[in-house]
């Protein structure tokens, strides 16, 4: 086990929390959940995960004197689901978990944002650890309280902030995922440098395949990662402001993922990101706020990383212009009917870009859906 570098969020109300990161935090799980005051832990996790960990995890918070329970979901983001949200609360409630006791989420996303939402409405809310497993998770969807399942009408619609008393990541369970996991998840890590920290995007370019090999460069980024979206909810923790800018690249990506019926073998949620990354950037240029060759950049450093680019690149197709501009109108950013993007002055200047013309998104949608998915 490697030392654990330590992430603060200092939320107010009693509500701070610290972010773990670090290699074989997993086998000491139980002794750090104990510490936290419960006298039971529900661990709900995907079929593939709780494979790999589960009896693991079980073992070492039994072994810390916890009663502790096993809830599993299906793999992949159809568990974002009204229907399996239920199952996992009367999961929770069977395994008698009572407010004082925890909800541990074992997995990547998707079990963070489905437990997460679970603890959030279970007996009026009861109190969750996050324990992401995938370098998507790690970096950002387990830091900040959002949970949350998607609607037939878009992506997170239904859900509620509910911040974690305790986030643990092992960086030794993203030895386990296949190469498009983690490169699905580095298009996370980018998308930080991209933001507001130019330097970071840079050091990204010279050190992604040291972070796909691991080693330090891996701990390195995602403690990055996690010490930047932490500063941007302390300060905003509820996005009626500058959090908004953590979307860079989700309202086309979102949109992607409705309209491929968030169909995994199709398009993950990382590729996803990486499409709408490349097309805020391209879009940001058409609108003459962005130089072509930083949008240029952008692409060419998440091609290089594996990562699809443009909208011709998602498997089957992903329907005309018309169609995707529908989908956008679902963004949680949309105010009073207006689209907001998160647009882009160049690399690491990114900002909240509200009341954007529908006509000039539609224009720059159908112009990209005719670029070649090798540009």
């Amino acid at each position: 086990m490697s030392p654990a570098e330590t992430v603060h969020v200092p939320l107010d109300g009693g509500r701070a929390y610290d972010i773990l990161v670090g290699r074989g935090l997993l086998a000491g799980i139980g002794p750090r959940v104990a510490e936290l005051g419960a006298r039971a832990v529900a661990v709900v996790s995907d079929t593939t995960v709780a494979g790999l960990y589960g009896e693991a995890v079980l073992g070492s918070l039994r072994e810390a004197g916890l009663r502790a329970g096993l809830v599993t979901v299906a793999p992949g983001e159809g568990s974002k689901s009204y229907a399996t949200l239920a199952a996992v609360c009367d999961g929770l409630l069977a395994e008698r978990i009572e407010r004082r006791d925890l909800v541990l989420a074992l997995g990547g996303g998707v079990v963070g944002d489905l437990a997460g939402f679970a603890a959030a409405i279970l007996r009026r809310g009861v109190r969750f650890v996050q324990a992401p497993t995938s370098l998507l998770a790690q970096v950002d969807s387990s830091v900040g309280g959002k949970t949350g399942i998607n609607s037939p009408h878009g992506k997170n619609l239904v859900g509620a902030f509910h911040q974690p008393v305790l986030v643990l990541a092992d960086t030794a369970t993203l030895d386990s995922l296949t190469p498009r996991e983690m490169r699905a998840g580095y298009a996370e890590v980018a998308k930080y440098g991209l933001i507001d920290d130019p330097a970071f995007f840079a050091w990204c370019e010279a050190r992604f395949g040291e972070i796909f090999a691991g080693g330090p460069a891996r701990e390195t980024a995602v403690a990055a990662c996690c010490r930047a979206k932490a500063g941007v909810v302390v300060r905003d923790e509820r996005e009626d402001g500058e959090r908004a800018l953590l979307n860079l690249g989700h309202t086309f990506a979102h949109a992607l993922e409705r309209l491929t019926n968030y169909d995994s073998a199709r398009l993950v949620h990382g590729e996803a990101v990486a499409i709408g990354l490349a097309l805020a950037f391209r879009f940001s240029a058409r609108l003459g706020l962005c130089p072509g060759q930083e949008a240029g950049r952008v692409a060419n450093h998440l091609a290089l990383a594996g990562l699809p680019t443009t909208l011709r690149a998602v498997p089957g197709g992903c329907g005309d212009a018309d169609s995707l501009l529908d989908a956008m109108r679902q963004d949680k950013k949309v105010r009073d009917g207006a689209l907001t993007f998160i647009l882009a002055r160049g690399i690491g200047r990114s900002f909240i870009a509200p009341g954007i013309d529908p006509g000039e998104v539609r224009a720059f949608l159908a112009d990209e859906l005719e670029r070649d998915p090798r540009s």
